[in-house]
């Protein structure tokens, strides 16, 4: 039973994974250097913590792309 739980936490974690990497595809992001995009994300972080206009912002470019109208 123990086997199973890890087992399916790791397939989680993979399939998040690999969710996450398929947004730095559509963000035409895919050739950057890793490092450019681990600045981006940190940056965008730093920049989000308090700020709800420019979290709202984000979320509203990020729902376009998806083809979604409000999110």
């Amino acid at each position: 039973m123990r086997r199973t739980a890890t087992s399916d936490a790791r397939k989680k974690d993979t399939r998040e994974k690999i969710e996450l990497g398929g947004l730095i595809v559509k963000a035409g992001l895919r050739y950057e250097k890793r490092a450019l995009l681990l600045g981006l994300l940190i940056d965008a972080n730093r920049r989000l913590k308090g700020d709800e206009q420019e979290r709202s912002r984000l979320t509203a470019i990020g729902a376009e792309a998806f083809g979604e109208s409000d999110d």
